[in-house]
């Protein structure tokens, strides 16, 4: 069977055509995975264990995206001539980069944090998660509103035959991705024992808790039933 010669962009442009790949392709995957992660939240007590398994599991692709990200700011802005060919984000994206990032990773590591984290500070953290979560579903909104056509266009370039032969280095851009998957699964199995463990101590301090409200109701009541009788 002939082979199909592949046809591939040079220089510094096939390097910046690449890294667009990378990160259209981590953009993609992080979709699929936050879409999941956001169906949990529907049913966070019952669904736990999965919240914090594809939580975890994103972390990997949200490092890979923001290196790849990361590279191509530090190209345009030192000065690059291909990435200066290509040109930065809209100015709104720009401005908006770094609140992405920065709200990502304290809602994933406060999340972890919450379960690794001793009982102590667990309020405190569960608090800081919420709150990063609310400030980051706005700006994330519109960061991806704002990259969802070029996410489009880029994502599936490197799995199709056609376009996949026009920047070297496909094979490897996919490895990738499937790496940072997979290492996520694993890092998301690994935090299994700890999250069912978080979730007894929970349910037991909620029991406690509602069992210590409950014993306060039945003493006070016939203290205010004897004072009331008294008053009369």
């Amino acid at each position: 069977m002939q082979t199909v010669p592949e046809v591939s962009r040079g220089g510094e442009d096939a390097g910046v055509e690449a890294n667009a790949r990378l990160t259209g392709g981590a953009a993609a995957v992080l979709l699929v995975l936050l879409a999941a992660e956001g169906a949990t939240i529907l049913n966070v007590r019952g669904l736990l264990s999965a919240h914090v398994f594809l939580g975890v599991l994103l972390v990997p692709p949200v490092l890979l995206k923001t290196i790849s990200t990361g590279w191509r700011f530090l190209q345009y802005y030192r000065g690059s001539p291909a990435y200066r060919r290509k040109g930065p984000p809209p100015l709104v994206l720009r401005l908006l980069g770094p609140a992405v990032v920065v709200l990502t990773l304290v809602v994933l590591a406060s999340g972890i944090a919450l379960v690794l984290g001793p009982s102590s500070v667990r309020g405190q953290l569960l608090t800081l998660h919420k709150v990063s979560f609310v400030l980051w579903l706005a700006v994330m909104a519109i960061h991806v509103l704002g990259h969802l056509a070029e996410t489009a266009r880029l994502a599936p370039a490197d799995w199709f035959r056609r376009t996949r032969r026009e920047v070297a280095g496909a094979g490897g851009r996919q490895w990738t991705l499937v790496a940072s998957v997979v290492v996520g699964c694993v890092l998301g199995a690994a935090m299994l024992g700890p999250t069912s463990s978080y979730h007894v101590q929970r349910h037991h301090r909620d029991g406690n808790t509602a069992t210590s409200s409950q014993l306060a109701h039945r003493t006070s009541y016939p203290k205010l039933i004897h004072a009331l009788s008294g008053a009369s």
